[in-house]
Order: C-alpha cells, then sequence, then structure tokens
C-alpha cells in the first residue's frame, strides 16, 4: 500500500476519491469482483472500482445475502487495491452487524487501502436490493446513524450512508429523511437506490435533495438514464457500474464453453478470446522479468 500511496503523490486513497466527487462530472466506478477485473477497469479508465458484494457473492456461487465471510471480501479489496491505482469503493453491506462490529471493521478496511466504504440501513443478514420477492427491512434512523459514526476513522476511508427506503417501498419522505440524517451523523456522501424500471423516483430524489453532501447512483435497473443526465441534475458525484463485470465474464464463458463443445475443438474460438500474452502482461510478466534479470544469479 505504501507504494501505492507514493506513486498518487502522495494523496490517501480517500481524498483521491474526494477530489473526484464533483456533482458537474461524477466519478464513474465499474464493478469488479477479483484483482483482474479491478486492473481491467482501471486500464480502461474507470475513475474508481466498486468493490462489489454482489460480484464477489456470484463469483463464490451463492447468494448475495451476508453469507461469505467479512475476511473473504476484506482480502479481496486489498488485492484490488494492491494491482492498481484507482481508488477502490468497497461494498461493505450493513458492516456485519451492529455500530460495535463496524467500529472494529472499518479500520480494517482502512489498513487495506480501500478509498470508501459503502454500507447500507438493512437488518443483518441482508438481502439483495433487487432480488424478487426479498427480504428488504431496514433498520431505525438513530441506530444507523450510530454506525455511520462508528465507521468515521481519523485518517480513513470515506463513509457513503446508502438508504434502501425505495427499494423497501417507503417512499421518498422516508428516503429523504433517511438521506438528511445519515448526512448529519457524517456520511461523506449518500447512495440511492431503486429497483424501478424507469429512472422517475430518482431523479424525484435527487431534484429534492438539498444538496450537504453529494449522491450516489447505481443506475442498474434504469440505464436509459445516461451519465450526462445524471450530471445534468448537479447533485451525484459518483455512479456506480454494480454489476456489470461479473455479467459480462458469465456471458463471455458462456459463449466460448459452449462453442468450443459444438465445434469439438478450441480453433475457433481462439481469435474471440484474450491472447497468452495478453495474460502475460496483465499478470506483469515484464516486471518479474527484470526482477529476475538483477536479482537471480
Amino acid at each position: 500500500m505504501a507504494a501505492a500511496v507514493e506513486h498518487r503523490g502522495m494523496q490517501t486513497p480517500a481524498a483521491l476519491l474526494r477530489a473526484r466527487l464533483t456533482p458537474d462530472n461524477p466519478a464513474i466506478a465499474m464493478s469488479a469482483h477479483n484483482p483482474l477485473s479491478a486492473k481491467l477497469a482501471a486500464e480502461a479508465g474507470f475513475g474508481a472500482i466498486w468493490g462489489s458484494g454482489f460480484e464477489l457473492s456470484a463469483a463464490h456461487a451463492v447468494p448475495d445475502a451476508s453469507i461469505l465471510s467479512w475476511e473473504t471480501h476484506l482480502a479481496a479489496m486489498r488485492a484490488m487495491v494492491e494491482v492498481q491505482d484507482a481508488p477502490v469503493v468497497a461494498d461493505i453491506d450493513t458492516g456485519s452487524g451492529n455500530a460495535v462490529s463496524v467500529a472494529y471493521l472499518v479500520p480494517r478496511y482502512a489498513a487495506a487501502g480501500v478509498a470508501a466504504v459503502v454500507m447500507e440501513d438493512k437488518t443483518f443478514p441482508k438481502d439483495s436490493s433487487l432480488r424478487v420477492g426479498g427480504r428488504q427491512e431496514l433498520v431505525p434512523v438513530e441506530e444507523f446513524q450510530g454506525k455511520v459514526e462508528a465507521a468515521r476513522v481519523a485518517g480513513g476511508p470515506l463513509v457513503i450512508a446508502r438508504t434502501e427506503a425505495l427499494i423497501a417501498g417507503l417512499g421518498q419522505d422516508e428516503a429523504l429523511r433517511r438521506g438528511i440524517a445519515y448526512a448529519e451523523a457524517g456520511a461523506d456522501a449518500v447512495l440511492i437506490h431503486s429497483k424501478q424500471k424507469t429512472p422517475d423516483e430518482i431523479i424525484t430524489f435527487c431534484q429534492s435533495w438539498p444538496g450537504q453532501v453529494p449522491l450516489v447512483l447505481v443506475p442498474t435497473s434504469y440505464p436509459q438514464l445516461s451519465f450526462g443526465d445524471i450530471a445534468a441534475l448537479g447533485k451525484v458525484g459518483l455512479i456506480i457500474c454494480g454489476n456489470h463485470a461479473i455479467r459480462a465474464a458469465v456471458a463471455a464463458m458462456r459463449d466460448t464453453f459452449g462453442r468450443i463443445l459444438a465445434e469439438g475443438g478450441i480453433a475457433g474460438v481462439e481469435s474471440r478470446i484474450a491472447s497468452v500474452r495478453d495474460i502475460f502482461a496483465l499478470q506483469g510478466d515484464d516486471h518479474m522479468r527484470d526482477l529476475e534479470q538483477r536479482f537471480l544469479r
């Protein structure tokens, strides 16, 4: 991590991300589920990496329902930080319990070098926001304010408070009440989520937001709202592409695997997949060869 900070001009990951949360030109974060996908997202030019709990769960072939341990998630975030320079935004779900759990958990993410943690106001264990018929139960506002306060670590990651009020069907007034309360508790940004297939309720929320801190959007369900449209709202500092890495990977692997079996060989897919040389480059093979030349006798 020391090398990463030096490379960024001694800016901390949190400071680097904070500087990019500009509502007139929101940062774009791409999801990742392992170090390789994080490195590819940074290589593509995304301004941040979304360390997605959904994607990590999917990569382990288990539901996004607080099944994976926080140690597994933390290790994945640390590995993402180590292989590329874009700030990593860690999806810590509900913080693995109450405010005491959060107070112990977040410093470990700080030590791993993450730029921000996103914590949602659901009960533990959580259920996926986009799951049809999912169990969407929220904790009391005051309880979550305590969790936000507990997540604030001196010199640590930004704290992004995620309210699921719209997901739970509680309406605009409750969503605004919760977002404002979380900003008052010290959140650096507020993530407002929706599973509606149109962006109407998100646009309404953004227009009503008093603007104490930037908003964060995850437009998975309403992809017709472009990045330019979001910037025009003047309230959003970060846009998260929430699950596109794992969905792209699944689609590509299914296509390749199916072709190999259907064609009875691997020749037909060679032009459609990455070369071995490309994989070596992503692994940092040239750097390893340099080390061999310098140090092996």
